[in-house]
């Protein structure tokens, strides 16, 4: 639900920015009214709290004090990630939760991989838009993984076949988006489909606005989260620049500033989201508090340290995402 606040604050930096620009108050008049008309018109409503809680919250985390532990591309420092044994290890392990990636081959079936390209986790090499499943499927999806010998052989699984080990071993799903909207979301609505079980033991969630709204058009009564990390368009994940030129790393912090006012002020209103996946290091109890005062609950990652796990789930009480169930390791990127 959109706070007053929230409406007050939008709209009045509209107003302001398009003064400053046009120098008319009544084009600025205007064309706040025609965005307020648009988000009355165009956004999706939350869906129904007691869903988003049963996929957020659900009874069984009730030995973690409510807190969903959610192993992050399935564990990918425990096991191969994005594979059926990185599933099985996270579930073995206590984990309450999967976070899968879905990617596409070059005939369009659904896998899980995190990357566009199978060079960093399998021993091939290449875009996956350059390789069919029947290529996919005779790599070895453990052989970069530190832990090779022993899971040797793993295969890239499809989305079908993460699903159904997901469901039988009572796993939620926090699927990841990277891209292409249209067939992830008509790939998604096939599963949800085939599975009604997911509409309350998954949730999508993407870094990209767009995905997340074309998979609400698609089917309405899916939970969803957006993904954020403040920075992430002028720095990479470890906080490096991205790039060396001085003039473009200083452009793209003016659009990283941009991005995060959207983000809590619009974005999430726009696509009607339950959930807001954030990096870690900008979570505390107020950034919980205004989130929740929304009726969006918080999600961390990469959370990794025996530290960090008290923390959130004694302390901020939320969801988190983690590389490992068994030890402290870096962030997986």
């Amino acid at each position: 639900m959109l706070q007053l606040g929230d409406e007050i604050a939008l709209f009045s930096v509209v107003f302001a920015f398009v003064l400053l620009g046009t120098r008319s108050p009544i084009w600025s008049t205007a064309l706040t009214a025609c965005l307020y008309a648009f988000l009355i018109m165009f956004r999706f409503p939350q869906v129904p709290t007691s869903q988003a809680r049963q996929v957020l919250r659900p009874a069984k985390n009730a030995a973690s004090g409510g807190v969903s532990l959610v192993a992050h591309r399935g564990g990918g420092h425990d096991a191969p990630e994005n594979t059926m044994t990185a599933i099985r290890e996270a579930h073995k392990n206590g984990a309450t939760g999967v976070e899968l990636d879905l990617e596409f081959t070059s005939d369009g079936v659904p896998i899980l991989m995190h990357d566009e390209t199978v060079d960093r986790t399998t021993n091939g090499s290449g875009p996956l838009t350059q390789l069919s499943f029947s290529g996919l499927s005779k790599l070895d999806a453990a052989a970069k993984h530190r832990l090779s010998d022993k899971f040797q052989g793993e295969k890239v699984p499809t989305l079908q076949e993460a699903v159904e080990e997901c469901i039988k071993l009572q796993l939620t799903i926090y699927f990841d988006v990277k891209g292409h909207p249209d067939e992830a979301a008509a790939a998604l609505k096939e599963m949800y489909q085939k599975h009604p079980v997911l509409y309350n033991t998954s949730i999508v969630c993407s870094f990209e606005p767009n995905v997340i709204y074309r998979m609400r058009q698609a089917d309405p009564e899916v939970v969803t989260a957006l993904t954020h990390r403040p920075w992430s368009l002028s720095r990479l994940g470890d906080g490096t620049p991205r790039f060396s030129s001085l003039w473009k790393h200083h452009w793209m912090q003016v659009l990283d500033v941009i991005l995060d006012w959207a983000h809590h002020h619009l974005l999430w209103n726009l696509c009607g989201v339950s959930a807001f996946l954030v990096q870690k290091n900008f979570i505390s109890l107020d950034y919980v508090q205004y989130w929740a005062q929304r009726g969006v609950e918080v999600v961390g990652w990469t959370v990794n340290t025996a530290e960090e796990k008290q923390y959130y789930q004694e302390i901020l009480n939320v969801n988190y995402i983690t590389d490992s169930l068994l030890e402290d390791c870096d962030p997986h990127y």
